[in-house]
């Protein structure tokens, strides 16, 4: 289940959703019933693209097409138009020589991981096993595309330079997944990331970063994108995740491995014939969400501050916000009570206040049974609240919570 799991958490970008598309038409209802409180709710953190109906989503995406490419120009096939147009940008924002749109950012990564293989002659890759190929990828690495994962760490960290320094195995890339999504949304320094590209390259292994979500670790490095994506000999990037994008990726790096990765991406079933929607929903993403980030995630330590001074306040007990502070404009909240506990008094605190504090709640992957976690993601609705009504909210949900249990 976890690879469901993490499709549906990307779907909602932050925290975990109903399993849909099952024949289960319990689950339908409650999604449905999810959805509609979060549409409806006058106050909420984060509005995702995914809880408008079809015929918003398609307004949303005629009205902003105009604003960043030219509509009376031929429609792109097989990557060229604005398909194209987006792959320049990529490259010039993360100052790489050339990039290549992907329709999904597994594939992306499957190919990058894959031509790294064949130039350094050797098929390991070490990465964290929280990291999304290990967790939510049913294996395709070693199944689809023959290579073997390692672990210099299974801490809930990215791994220290030491650790990549004295692993006992050889390897030829080392992947590194910004931020760590399934530990938190965490990040090193910036002087620990420098330290550790650089033990790699002691090793003569190349460097991948998984930059999914990329786009939100500028602040936290205090560094600007290009001079991130210097770092590694490739970044894949997401155009969904934090752009709100409706699907695609990018791979950036030298035009060598740009175009090997473009004949690779053919073989993979990645050359479709026409992309022109995500290309321009990617573009759109950029225009409008790029320079909001930092505002996000300085919003984000403000709101996680005041979850657990609100959770403190009401007694809630243990509790945990992790980390505290957020590293990007996401993180999670820890609660020990059963997630169907928590998930129903989330909808009703947004169905009967318009309040939606958060999302859906899933099982903790260890620990004690009974407890359960959610992610939150604070964007421009998010930018509206107090430090004071997120404390208020807190406890209005604390309140539910103990009257359900």
């Amino acid at each position: 289940m976890a690879d469901i799991n993490e499709q549906v958490r990307d779907g909602l970008a932050d925290g975990p959703e109903v399993p849909r598309g099952n024949g289960d038409e319990e689950a339908d209802q409650q999604r449905l019933r999810s959805i509609t409180a979060w549409r409806q709710a006058e106050r909420i953190l984060s509005r995702m693209p995914v809880d408008r109906s079809l015929g918003e989503q398609l307004a949303a995406l005629t009205a902003g097409a105009a604003t960043v490419t030219e509509v009376d120009r031929p429609a792109d096939i097989y990557g060229d138009g604005v398909v194209a147009e987006l792959e320049q940008r990529i490259a010039g924002l993360l100052g790489t020589e050339a990039a290549a749109f992907f329709p999904t950012g597994t594939m992306a990564q499957q190919v990058a991981l894959r031509c790294w293989a064949g130039r350094t002659g050797n098929p390991t890759v070490a990465l964290h096993p929280l990291s999304h190929p290990e967790g939510h990828e049913r294996g395709a690495l070693g199944a689809v595309s023959g290579l073997r994962t390692v672990h210099p760490t299974t801490e809930p960290r990215l791994p220290t330079a030491d650790e990549i320094r004295d692993f006992a195995e050889p390897f030829g890339t080392l992947m590194l997944e910004l931020p760590l999504r399934d530990a938190g949304f965490v990040l090193p320094t910036w002087e620990e990331l420098e330290a550790v590209v650089a033990a790699a390259r002691e090793r003569d292994a190349v460097v991948h970063f998984d930059g999914a979500r990329l786009w939100e670790c500028a602040s936290h490095f205090g560094r600007e994108l290009p001079e991130i994506a210097a770092l590694a000999d490739s970044v894949y990037v997401s155009f969904y995740k934090t752009l709100g994008g409706l699907s695609g990726a990018a791979l950036a790096g030298s035009a060598s491995l740009v175009e090997e990765a473009r004949t690779w991406r053919h073989r993979y079933g990645g050359q479709l014939f026409q992309q022109f929607p995500a290309a321009i929903s990617a573009l759109i993403g950029l225009d409008r969400e790029l320079s909001r980030l930092p505002s996000y995630v300085a919003q984000a330590k403000v709101v996680a501050a005041a979850l657990a001074e609100g959770f403190a306040e009401a007694g809630a007990g243990w509790f945990r916000v992790h980390p505290e502070p957020p590293h990007t404009h996401q993180f999670q909240v820890w609660l020990p009570y059963p997630p169907d506990v928590l998930s129903q008094a989330a909808v009703r605190q947004a169905e009967e206040t318009g309040v939606a504090l958060f999302r859906r709640w899933y099982p903790a992957p260890a620990g004690p049974p009974g407890l359960s976690f959610t992610e939150v993601t604070v964007s421009e609705a998010g930018l509206e609240w107090t430090a004071a009504d997120v404390r208020a909210a807190a406890a209005e949900f604390v309140g539910r919570v103990a009257a359900q249990g």
